[in-house]
């Protein structure tokens, strides 16, 4: 019974995708190759995927686009390959959903580091649950509104959230009563841009307990676990509407 990791190259570079699954079979990958959104699509249909390598510059639809219809659908890491090298694109990558992002032209042995981390963290991930595929989610009488991104308070009163708070919060919310490691809550929040370190999510917290806490230097609902991380205490209510 084959157990290594199953990865999928999606580029329309044959010579690098020669290259690339040929390098990591040799290290005990298995390997699948796409040269575009349609064979992939193909491929996972069929096929328990790990990770997803992606182009992100391709013709037709670009790795931005297939970045964030795989992350609508499912959980499954995603790398970014590209040659664009600019912060803001790299930030767009991770607020699609990416949970890397490498630069061309990368050394083959870099690359093969990063899909063994970003596996590692996937795999130390809570299970996926019934709340991660309901619209709104219900908590202590707030209502957390995901396809509006949306928080309204017990009283019916809308609060302003930034990207950072409302995907932290999503990521509490889905995952209730559960310890979360700071890098458990950077994998499940997709604004990673804004909060890209581990301090920075104690800040984003901080920022959030003020918002929904009734008193924010005795929180209630998002707890410290000492040495592990944190916590989200109320019982959650997933619907459709």
């Amino acid at each position: 019974m084959q157990t290594e990791p199953h990865i999928l190259v999606v580029d329309d570079d044959q010579e690098l995708r020669n290259l690339l699954s040929r390098f990591l079979r040799r290290h005990g990958l298995r390997v699948d190759v796409a040269a575009d959104g349609e064979e992939m699509r193909r491929i996972l249909g069929v096929t328990n995927i790990d990770l997803v390598i992606l182009d992100r510059v391709m013709p037709g639809e670009d790795g931005l686009t297939l970045c964030r219809e795989l992350r609508e659908t499912s959980r499954i890491p995603i790398i970014l390959l590209t040659l664009l090298g600019s912060d803001a694109d790299r930030i767009r990558g991770l607020k699609m959903g990416a949970d890397d992002y490498v630069q061309k032209p990368f050394n083959p042995q870099e690359l093969l580091e990063r899909i063994r981390a970003v596996l590692r963290r996937a795999n130390e991930l809570p299970p996926q649950n019934v709340l991660q595929k309901a619209s709104v989610l219900r908590f202590e009488g707030w209502t957390l509104d995901r396809s509006r991104r949306r928080l309204e308070s017990p009283a019916g009163v809308s609060v302003m959230l930034t990207d950072g708070e409302f995907d932290l919060l999503v990521a509490f919310a889905e995952h209730p009563q559960i310890v979360l490691s700071r890098e458990q809550l950077l994998d499940l929040a997709r604004g990673r841009s804004a909060i890209a370190f581990d301090r920075g999510i104690d800040m984003q917290v901080t920022r959030l307990r003020r918002k929904i806490e009734a008193d924010p230097q005795q929180p209630r609902l998002i707890k410290t676990i000492r040495n592990k991380g944190y916590a989200f205490t109320p019982e959650v209510i997933g619907s459709a509407e």
